[in-house]
């Protein structure tokens, strides 16, 4: 004679987890999961750091940036203040290698264009303190 199961839940499973626990959600696939999003001002932060070391023993302000971000397109303008006499064209050339190595590097983005604005020169004759004292008569 077949034996008659109590009434009741079912045995419970040993591998089965206790009832009311947490169940770890199934794998989701990396590309539906999200994005992730760097705000326009964190890539103007890196562009500047990138300019202000390049930059390091200038005198002058800290140079600034400006970034404009697309998609993962980041179009950047960086404010300087150089010495002069000095090759600025190379100066400028060396900035805006180091931004876009920095930002590509950092924060993942193709920099196709990197604005250097020259805000202003500094004399050695102005920094040394030759000819400040010059009086007009």
């Amino acid at each position: 004679m077949p034996q008659a199961t109590p009434p009741g839940p079912p045995p419970s499973d040993p591998t089965d987890p206790p009832p009311g626990a947490r169940t770890a959600p199934a794998a989701v696939a990396a590309a539906d999961r999200g994005s992730t999003r760097i705000a326009d001002r964190v890539v103007a932060k890196i562009a500047a750091q990138a300019a202000r070391e390049e930059l390091a023993g200038s005198s002058g302000a800290p140079p600034h940036a400006t970034v404009t971000v697309h998609h993962d397109i980041a179009r950047v303008r960086v404010g300087v203040e150089l010495d002069y006499p000095s090759d600025l064209a190379a100066q400028c050339a060396a900035v805006r290698s180091r931004v876009v190595r920095r930002v590509e590097e950092y924060a993942n983005m193709s920099v196709p264009e990197v604005d250097i604005n020259i805000e202003q020169l500094h004399s050695t004759h102005t920094r040394t303190g030759v000819g400040r004292d010059r009086q007009l008569r």
